[in-house]
C-alpha cells in the first residue's frame, strides 16, 4: 500500500489567525469571573464562579506555565505531528487518524449535553484567550483551539491509545508497501510506565481517617500540579495532563482516586480472510459471506522547508476497526475504544464526587479504557477496581493472540458490569496497593482469587514493585502521612534479592586462578555485604544496576517452558536459576570496566552516577555532565524500586539522568480538615526563566515533600502572584 505524495507549497507563515472582537470581550468578561492564585511553588489555584470559569482559568494557567506541552499533545492527537517534525512522523499520524476520528470527535461535541459543551467551550476560550493576550507566544502549528479538541482525547493516562500488539513499525510496513518481517513481540528494554497507588483504611491509621497516596510513574513534566475551585460544588487538587481541563490524579474534600496502568485487555486484533475483488478493492469472509474492505483516503502533511509534503493513503477498514498490520500473512485489523465521549464526562464528574456510592457511579459509565483505579473517601472506605471498559467475550478463545475475524463468535459480548470485574472493597487487612502488577495481590492474603475471573480480565503478572509493596504495607499498623510516604519511599530492590545471589553462587564456583576471580573478588564482596536498599553512597547500587541494564534483554527474553506469558517475577527467577555462570560473570566485568572507563574508579557511589537535571525547556531532554544536577539514591521500578526513577546515559554524557518515574506525589489524609503533602518532579513551570522551572529538584532528589495548600485561607498566606 503505498502513498501517492505531491507537494503543496503552502508558506508556513500563512497559518497565523486573527481573534474577533466579539471573541475577545467574551473572553475579558469571563476572565473577570475567574482568579488564579499562584503559591509559593508556583501551583495555580483557580477560582471561578462557575466550574466553566474554573476550566477557563485553568487552561489559562496551564499556558503560562508550558504552552508547547499543552499545544504538542493537541497536534499529536491531531494526528498532525510531521506538520512540525516533518516525514519521520507521518506514520504515527497515519496511526492516529485511523483510530481518532476527528469528525466523530466534532459530532461528540455537537451532541454533548450543555454542561459539558459549557465546559469545552471554556477549554478553547481560555487558550484562545491566553494567545491573544501573549502575541509573543508563537504556536508551533496550532494559532486558535476548537471546542472539540477535548473529544479527541478522553482519558488522561499516558498510556491513552491502545493498539493491542500491533507496532508502529507493522503499521508502516503495511502502508508503505516495505516487506513485513517476521513478527517478534517487542520485550521493552525497561518499563517507562507505571504508577503505585496505596490506600489505608481508618483502622490502620493513627488519626482514624483513611490516607490515599497517589504516585503516577510517568515521564517527566508530563503533568503539573493544580488546584480547581468553583462555586458550583468544584474542589478539586492534584495532577492534571498538559491541555486536559480535569484533574486526572488527585482528590476533593470528600474523597481521592490514583489511576494505575492496567494489563486489563480492552483492546483485540483480528485476523481477516482477505481477498482482491478487481480495481484495488478489497473483501473479506465473515460468517461465510464476502463483506467490503472499506477505505479512507487520509492526507498527512508533513513540514519540507517553508513548504509541506503531502501524503495521500488509503487506510483499510473492516467493521472490527482499521487494518493495521500484515503477520503470518494475514491482514490484522484491530478493534479499541481509543476515543469515548463517556470517558471524558467521567473523568470530570469524577472530580465532584461526594463518597463511594457517587464514585461507583462514575465508573458505571464505563470510559476509563486502560486504567485500574485505588480509592479512599472521607466515610472511612477504600476500594479498588481493575480496569473498567472491559469486553465479554467467549472464554473458548485465546484474547492474547489474534483471533479469527471471519466469525461472529470473536465479536463482544457487550462490556462487563462492574460488580463483575476483578475488584476490592473494604478488605479485612485494612491496606490496598498496586503497583501496575496482579490484582490479586491487591490486599495481600485478602485479595480477589485468579481463578474466579476470565483469564482476559485480569493477565497483570506480578512485578517486583508489587512484591515489595505487599511486603512493606504488611509491616505497619499505625500509618500517618509520614508512615505512608516512608512506605513510599521503601528502597528495597526485590528483583537483586533473586540476582544478586545467584551472581555470586556463579562466581564462587571459579577456582582461584582463573583470571576471572581476580577481577571481580572486590565488587562481589561488595556485592555480598549489600542490604538490597539503594542509596546515593552505595557502590553495590551502582554494581546491581549497571550490570542489571545488561542482563536486562536476555532476561526479558527468557522462555520458560509452558508458560509463554510468564511476568517479570518468573523470568528473573527462571534466569537466575538456569543461566550459565559465564552468561552472569561476564556482564559484571563488562560492568566493571565500563564504569572505570567513565569515573576512574569501579568504586563509585550511585549518587556520583545517578543525577537529576532540568537545563533545558525543550520536549527532548538535553543533559550536560559540566552543570548543575542533584545526586538521587532511587533507581528504576524495573527492580523493585517503590519510587521509580528511570535514569539513562546520553550521547554527550557519563552520568545518567532521570526522565521517568515519580512524577506528582501526594499523601492525603480525609479527616474533617483536608491534610496532604505532595511533591513534583522539578517543578511546576516549564519555562526556564522561571523560579518554579526546578525549585522542586533537591526536594525531588531527597523525597522531600511540601505542604498541600487546599483551603483558601492557608493559600492567602502563601500568595506569590493573584
Amino acid at each position: 500500500m503505498k502513498p501517492i505524495v505531491f507537494l503543496l507549497f503552502f508558506p508556513i507563515y500563512l497559518l497565523s489567525q486573527s481573534f474577533t472582537q466579539s471573541e475577545i470581550t467574551r473572553w475579558e468578561k469571563q476572565s473577570k469571573q475567574v482568579t488564579i492564585i499562584r503559591d509559593n511553588y508556583g501551583v495555580p489555584h483557580i477560582y471561578g464562579k462557575t466550574d466553566a470559569d474554573a476550566v477557563f482559568g485553568l487552561m489559562y494557567a496551564q499556558c503560562e506555565d508550558d504552552f508547547k506541552r499543552v499545544e504538542m499533545n493537541y497536534i499529536e492527537k491531531l494526528g498532525r505531528m510531521a506538520e512540525v517534525t516533518g516525514s519521520d512522523d507521518i506514520y504515527k499520524d497515519l496511526l492516529i487518524r485511523m483510530i481518532i476520528d476527528s469528525a466523530d470527535a466534532v459530532k461528540d461535541y455537537k451532541s454533548s449535553p450543555l454542561w459539558m459543551k459549557k465546559l469545552c467551550n471554556a477549554f478553547a476560550d481560555g487558550i484562545n484567550y491566553y494567545l491573544y493576550k501573549n502575541p509573543d507566544k508563537k504556536p508551533a502549528l496550532l494559532t486558535r483551539f476548537k471546542p472539540w479538541y477535548p473529544m479527541l482525547w478522553t482519558d488522561g493516562s499516558i498510556g491513552a491509545i491502545n493498539t493491542a500488539d500491533i507496532t508502529l513499525g507493522e503499521l508502516k510496513n503495511f502502508y508503505s508497501g516495505e516487506p513485513s518481517l517476521s513478527y517478534v513481540r517487542e520485550e521493552k528494554e525497561e518499563v517507562v510506565t507505571g504508577s503505585n497507588g496505596f490506600a489505608f483504611a481508618p483502622k490502620i491509621t493513627e488519626s482514624g481517617h483513611p490516607i490515599l497516596y497517589i504516585n503516577p510513574h510517568v515521564t517527566f513534566y508530563f503533568r503539573p500540579e493544580v488546584h480547581m475551585v468553583s462555586e458550583e460544588g468544584l474542589n478539586v487538587y492534584g495532577a492534571v495532563t498538559w491541555g486536559q481541563f480535569f484533574v486526572y490524579q488527585g482528590f476533593n474534600e470528600k474523597c481521592g482516586w490514583i489511576h494505575t496502568s492496567s494489563a486489563v485487555d480492552a483492546a483485540d486484533t483480528y485476523a481477516e480472510k482477505v481477498s482482491p475483488k478487481g480495481n484495488n478493492k478489497w473483501v473479506y469472509m465473515y460468517d461465510g459471506k464476502e463483506k467490503p474492505v472499506t477505505t479512507k483516503k487520509i492526507l498527512i502533511r508533513a513540514k519540507k522547508g517553508n513548504s509541506f509534503d503531502t501524503s495521500s493513503i488509503q487506510a483499510l477498514f473492516t467493521h472490527h476497526g482499521p487494518i493495521m498490520a500484515k503477520r503470518n500473512g494475514q491482514w490484522l485489523s484491530l478493534k479499541a475504544d481509543n476515543r469515548i465521549m463517556s470517558g471524558l464526562v467521567q473523568c470530570w464528574q469524577r472530580t465532584k464526587v461526594g463518597g463511594l456510592e457517587d464514585f461507583k457511579k462514575t465508573l458505571d459509565l464505563k470510559g476509563n479504557i486502560s486504567n485500574n483505579t485505588v480509592y479512599a473517601d472521607a466515610s472511612g472506605n477504600i476500594a479498588y477496581w481493575h480496569g473498567n471498559r472491559i469486553p465479554a467475550r467467549d472464554t473458548r478463545y485465546d484474547w492474547t493472540k489474534a483471533v479469527d475475524g471471519s466469525t461472529s463468535a470473536t465479536e463482544w459480548k457487550g462490556y462487563h458490569e462492574i460488580s463483575e470485574t476483578v475488584l476490592s472493597i473494604n478488605p479485612s487487612n485494612g491496606w490496598l496497593q498496586n503497583c501496575n502488577a496482579t490484582p490479586f495481590t491487591v490486599a495481600g492474603e485478602q485479595s480477589p482469587k485468579k481463578e474466579n475471573f476470565p483469564v482476559y480480565m485480569a493477565p497483570d503478572g506480578e512485578n517486583f514493585r508489587g512484591i515489595n509493596a505487599v511486603r512493606t504495607l504488611s509491616e505497619e499498623k499505625n500509618y500517618n502521612i509520614e508512615k505512608v510516604i516512608k512506605a513510599g519511599y521503601d528502597r528495597r530492590l526485590a528483583s537483586f534479592e533473586i540476582l544478586v545471589p545467584s551472581l555470586v553462587r556463579a562466581f564462587e564456583k571459579i577456582s582461584y586462578e582463573d583470571t576471572l576471580f581476580a577481577l571481580l573478588a572486590g565488587p562481589i564482596a561488595v556485592l555480598k555485604k549489600w542490604d538490597f536498599r539503594s542509596s546515593e553512597n552505595s557502590i553495590a547500587t551502582t554494581l546491581a544496576v549497571e550490570w542489571g541494564q545488561r542482563i536486562l534483554p536476555d532476561m526479558l527474553r527468557t522462555k520458560i517452558i509452558d508458560d509463554e506469558e510468564a511476568d517479570q517475577v518468573d523470568k528473573a527467577k527462571y534466569y537466575a536459576a538456569n543461566t550459565a555462570a559465564k552468561d552472569l560473570l561476564l556482564p559484571l566485568l563488562a560492568t566493571v570496566y565500563d564504569i572505570q572507563s567513565r569515573f576512574g574508579r569501579w568504586q563509585t557511589p550511585w549518587g556520583e552516577i545517578n543525577r537529576f537535571q532540568r537545563i533545558s525547556s525543550d520536549q527532548q531532554n538535553k543533559f550536560d555532565d559540566s552543570q548543575a544536577s542533584y545526586p538521587v539514591g532511587f533507581v528504576s521500578s524495573t527492580w523493585g524500586m517503590l519510587p521509580s526513577y528511570t535514569s539513562r546515559i546520553f550521547p554527550n554524557t557519563k552520568k545518567r539522568y532521570g526522565v521517568n518515574g515519580n512524577s506528582f506525589v501526594c499523601a492525603v489524609e480525609f479527616g474533617p480538615r483536608i491534610k496532604a503533602k505532595s511533591l513534583l518532579a522539578g517543578g511546576n513551570s516549564g519555562d526556564e526563566k522561571s523560579s518554579h522551572f526546578f525549585d522542586q529538584g533537591e526536594m525531588y532528589s531527597k523525597g522531600i515533600f511540601k505542604d498541600v495548600l487546599f483551603y483558601k485561607e492557608d493559600v492567602e498566606k502563601k500568595v506569590e502572584k493573584k
